[in-house]
Formats: structure tokens, C-alpha cells, sequence
């Protein structure tokens, strides 16, 4: 079985990918992480140095390699990846991806507590972050609806979560 947790930034995938892993006894990967290892750079980094382009490249190569290196895994993606290089039709191919829809008001509330964790909106004041959260999730919600799931209530619960996966 392979997981691909999806949704937008603060939506809360690399928390539920780390319980759904421990509950299930399946291995975690967090995206973000294994992109950082293979780059030995860190994500602004690989933005400021070389550019969206390249680090959408390594992201699907990234994707790729351990989808075809795990026989099960559950993998939190960026919250970009499924908009890319038809990753979401690659993902949905290979298992089963769950779409964690999170409100806009709730990403609000999380990331304004995260600014300073996260680069893309560290400088945005919080009028700023509001838009950037309804324009982005604007862009991404035609690839986020292609999950195979799609999880929508507020706030997430575990085993719900995985009855959702499971029973679908």
C-alpha cells in the first residue's frame, strides 16, 4: 500500500502521515526531507540557488525513485506536488492518494503561528498571508480534487482518517 498525503501547506501532512505510520507499522517519508537529503540543501535554498524549475525536477525525481523503491510507504508531498509534471496522475497510478482539505480560515490560524518555520511566507504580513492562501489554494484545488480521497473534516481524526482510507 501507498499513501500520498496532499493539501496545502499547514494542512497538516506531515503530522497525520507520522501517526498514520505509527498506528499502521508502515514507513514514513516526508517529501520535503528527502528532497533536502538528496540535495544537501535545504528547500529556500534550492529556490534561491537554482531556481522553482530545478527543484520541481527533483521533486518528481524524487517522487519517483520511492515509489518505485517501496513496496509501502505513506508519503507526505509538498503542497505543490501534485500540480507538476502530472504527478497527481502518477500518484493516483501507484496507490492511493488522500487529499487533506483543510479550510482557509484554519490554514490562516495554523501558519500565522508558523511564519517564521516557513520561508515562502515568513515576510508576508498577515493581510498578505491571507491572500496567498486564498490565490494558491485557488491554483492548486483543480489538482488537490484528483485524490482518490478526499478528508474533510475539521479537525482530523485518526482513526477516521484511517476508516477513510481503508473503507473507501
Amino acid at each position: 500500500m501507498k499513501i500520498y498525503l496532499i493539501g496545502f501547506m499547514g494542512s497538516g501532512k506531515t503530522h497525520w502521515g507520522r501517526l498514520l505510520s505509527e498506528k499502521l507499522g508502515i514507513r514514513f517519508f516526508d517529501l520535503d526531507e528527502q528532497i533536502t537529503a538528496k540535495a544537501g540543501k535545504s528547500i529556500p535554498e534550492i529556490f534561491a540557488i537554482d531556481g522553482e524549475e530545478h527543484f520541481r525536477l527533483l521533486e518528481k525525481e524524487v517522487l519517483q525513485t520511492l515509489t518505485a523503491s517501496h513496496e509501502q510507504f505513506i508519503l507526505s508531498t509538498g503542497g505543490g506536488t501534485p500540480c507538476y509534471f502530472n504527478n497527481i496522475d502518477f500518484m493516483n497510478e501507484a496507490g492511493t492518494t488522500v487529499w487533506i482539505h483543510t479550510p482557509a480560515d484554519v490554514l490562516f490560524t495554523r501558519l500565522v503561528k508558523e511564519k517564521e518555520k516557513r520561508p515562502l511566507i515568513r515576510d508576508l504580513s498577515d493581510e498578505q498571508l491571507r491572500s496567498f492562501i486564498s490565490k494558491k489554494y485557488a491554483d492548486r484545488r483543480m489538482y488537490y480534487e484528483q485524490a482518490s480521497l478526499i478528508v474533510e473534516e475539521e479537525p482530523v481524526q485518526l482513526e477516521k482518517l484511517i476508516e477513510t482510507i481503508f473503507h473507501a
